[in-house]
């Protein structure tokens, strides 16, 4: 009762200075240009005297124009050398901030992973974002407020550079340096990034949040939210034991400081009284336990991703939590936030052009030497464009490889939806299938045929006759025959839908109809792991791809038989 007077009071005291900033970005938004330009000449400026403005010559850039002849659209390899630098203690070299608080992990196109570096006004801009998120939130969901947030992250410090920079996942570190107050509002204690086996994270996520009012669940994938649902099933006899003893169950694989940490903690207490309410849970729901049993759904929002290649995922929430509102996350990674979503049950959100200042390439320029780039106010309703940020912290038009499309305008602003990593492509007699081309292929056949899929990749498989493309699923979604060939049909035409080449192909007879690779059951979460530890990043933004190029692929996996 204490600590909600407590939020109550925060609340109150920090709601005016964030609905200042609401305001604030919702004016910008009548003025994308003159935001911007303003944001680009403060960047350039402020970095001028790195070792990277003067070699790119900065100080001489006046206009737009002169930015865009300056420097090149590059991937992350250009900035790659300074960054280098950086990591061993020569902020200079492409920073003007006093220090670099951590590098923040992702995984890059080549077997190295990027090193993000995070300044203090980097992280005042990215929490400035998830406060105008946040309130939005709260205004349109009024029940959620003063409730708990269950957030899960990744391990904010896997290793340090040469320098002693810490290097790790930033929804990790912006959760370790919360004030104390606004981590009494989080269930998970952050030192659970360090835990490893997500099985075990999960596990302890729940014994924390179980007991609480959780009034908003994060998470940036909805398969962790799915897989989080099925431990909360699987373990509940535990958890509830746990939860009435005020104990923590000694045989879970944890770290030794987690394991210390954790245990000590007076949440930890003993709760008679809740572990009756999720025994009776269990009782009315015929033996099983679901977050929609735990939590009201008309008293939570969900947060996640909902863009993308994550519809299979998405579409498995109804049935673990019931019909909770979920609102999209934004598109958004470790180089930054690009986008704030200000309603639910859409992918799309303003673009931030507050933080970062942004190019887009129109899609069809992509492979130009020479394309089309337009700014923020631009761009037309409907088109699809690779997005290009130039951020504060050492990121200049930056090819990031994320393909978007412009839903919309929040005033002048474009709402920007994001669609697939543009790099994702598959070509066997030239058709060029995109992964957002197969991802709307996939949510048009769901919406016609009730086919499972908890997890699947398209890909294309050489045959000297026929070549043709599989649809690798686990074996139990393929039990019912019948089901199969409907989906399969669906899929093969809707495909046809989203790419001409494609149909042209199949009706040429040089592709052939699809077919389906079974897997056993957990393959495909094996060779997520598998796939995750060689190029790194956090578990939680991890995104299985939906299409793989790689025509030999099909060899390395254990395919069980096929169906045509």
């Amino acid at each position: 009762m204490l600590g909600h007077i407590l939020l109550k009071l925060l609340g109150k005291a920090i709601t005016p200075s964030i609905r200042r900033k609401v305001n604030a970005f919702l004016a910008a938004t009548n003025d994308p240009r003159g935001v911007q330009e303003a944001l680009l000449r403060q960047i350039l400026t402020h970095q001028s005297e790195t070792r990277f403005g003067r070699d790119h010559g900065f100080a001489g850039i006046r206009t737009v124009e002169d930015y865009r002849r300056q420097l090149p659209v590059a991937p992350y390899e250009y900035v790659g050398p300074y960054v280098e630098r950086v990591k061993r203690g020569e902020t200079n070299a492409l920073l003007a901030d006093p220090a670099v608080l951590m590098f923040a992990l992702t995984s890059g196109t080549t077997a190295a992973r990027k090193h993000v570096p995070i300044t203090q006004q980097y992280l005042d801009d990215y929490r400035r974002g998830w406060n105008i998120w946040g309130l939005k939130a709260i205004r349109d969901h009024k029940p959620i407020a003063f409730k708990a947030v269950m957030q899960l992250v990744g391990d904010p410090e896997e290793y340090r550079t040469e320098a002693g920079i810490p290097c790790g996942n930033l929804s990790g570190f912006t959760a370790q340096v919360q004030k104390r107050i606004v981590r009494w509002l989080y269930s998970v204690p952050p030192c659970t990034g360090k835990i490893k086996d997500s099985a075990t994270r999960y596990y302890v996520a729940l014994r924390f949040s179980l007991p609480r009012h959780i009034g908003m669940l994060m998470a940036a994938n909805p398969s962790t939210l799915a897989a989080l649902a099925r431990v909360l099933d699987h373990e509940k006899e535990s958890l509830l034991r746990d939860i009435h003893d005020g104990t923590l169950r000694r045989d879970l694989d944890l770290p030794p400081e987690v394991d210390a940490t954790v245990r000590k903690s007076r949440r930890l207490k003993s709760d008679p009284k809740r572990a009756r309410e999720l025994q009776e849970a269990v009782k009315r729901a015929g033996g099983v336990l679901l977050p929609k049993d735990c939590w009201l759904p008309q008293s939570l929002l969900i947060g996640c991703w909902t863009g993308g290649s994550v519809g299979p995922y998405l579409r498995q929430l109804k049935r673990y939590y019931g019909d909770t509102p979920v609102r999209d996350l934004g598109l958004l990674a470790s180089e930054g936030r690009m986008t704030i979503p200000i309603d639910d049950a859409t992918p799309a959100g303003v673009l931030d052009i507050t933080t970062h200042y942004f190019e887009f390439i129109p899609e069809s320029e992509i492979e130009s030497k020479q394309p089309i780039v337009l700014g923020a106010q631009e761009v037309k309703e409907g088109q699809s464009y690779f997005i290009v940020p130039t951020t504060k912290a050492g990121l200049y038009r930056y090819h990031i490889s994320d393909l978007v499309r412009v839903t919309g305008f929040c005033n002048r602003t474009p709402l920007i939806e994001f669609l697939g990593k543009g790099h994702r492509f598959a070509n066997l007699t030239g058709e060029k299938l995109s992964e957002h081309q197969v991802t709307q292929a996939m949510e048009a056949v769901a919406r016609q045929v009730p086919q499972p899929v908890t997890a699947y990749s398209l890909a294309p498989c050489w045959d000297e006759v026929q070549p043709y493309y599989g649809v690798f699923l686990e074996e139990p979604d393929v039990a019912d025959a019948g089901l199969l060939r409907r989906f399969l049909d669906a899929f093969d035409r809707c495909l046809g839908e989203q790419n001409i080449e494609y149909q042209a192909k199949r009706e040429s007879g040089r592709l052939g109809p699809l077919r389906i690779a079974v897997l056993p059951a957990g393959a495909w979460q094996k060779w997520d792991r598998e796939r995750l530890s060689r190029t790194g990043g956090s578990p939680e933004q991890y995104k299985h791809p939906c299409l793989i190029g790689d025509v030999t692929f099909r060899s390395t996996m254990p395919v069980q038989r096929e169906i045509c």
